[in-house]
């Protein structure tokens, strides 16, 4: 039983993480957006970058791109905190209804990891060279965001055993 309340409370607390983030995100908008707008823009990697043609400088396309990762944001959250009712729902549940009660987990762990891996280390990171800029480089941080959302995946992942 202990093990399943753990499950639920870390996937609670990711998902008021992931909330918090995107309503952080939608209160004070100009801070985040102003990261968004100078990864994208490329302006503050290397000077003579090879892979500035990759640069996008439209603010169109910076506020739909971060309108993109405030909508992942809140997605994530929410199925993360619907996944973590369903548990807590299914605590005393067999097994497999427990089991079953994971499924919002997932996808909302996937969303975020997605996120924060695939969106701020491929994608920003990588193609947008973002490692080469020292003011707007965010990959430390969302490496500790989407280890963290692994962690509590993999725990969630865990067979569980029907309640003693």
């Amino acid at each position: 039983m202990e093990l399943r309340l753990t499950k639920v409370v870390l996937v609670a607390a990711l998902a008021a993480y992931a909330l918090l983030v995107a309503y952080g995100n939608l209160t004070d908008y100009a801070s985040n957006y102003a990261f968004v707008s100078h990864v994208l823009s490329m302006d503050t990697t290397f000077p003579g970058n090879a892979l500035m043609g990759r640069a996008i400088t439209d603010p169109r396309l910076w506020q739909a791109a971060y309108a993109a990762i405030i909508a992942a944001e809140a997605l994530s959250g929410l199925l993360l905190a619907l996944g973590a009712v369903q548990l807590l729902r299914t605590l005393k549940a067999p097994a497999p209804a427990f089991e079953r009660a994971k499924r919002f987990v997932y996808l909302g762990a996937s969303l975020a990891f997605l996120l924060w891996f695939f969106g701020f280390m491929v994608v920003a990171g990588e193609y947008f060279a973002m490692w080469q800029s020292h003011d707007w480089n965010g990959q430390e941080s969302a490496f500790r965001i989407y280890m963290a959302v692994l962690g509590v995946l993999l725990l969630v992942a865990l067979p569980d055993r029907d309640p003693a």
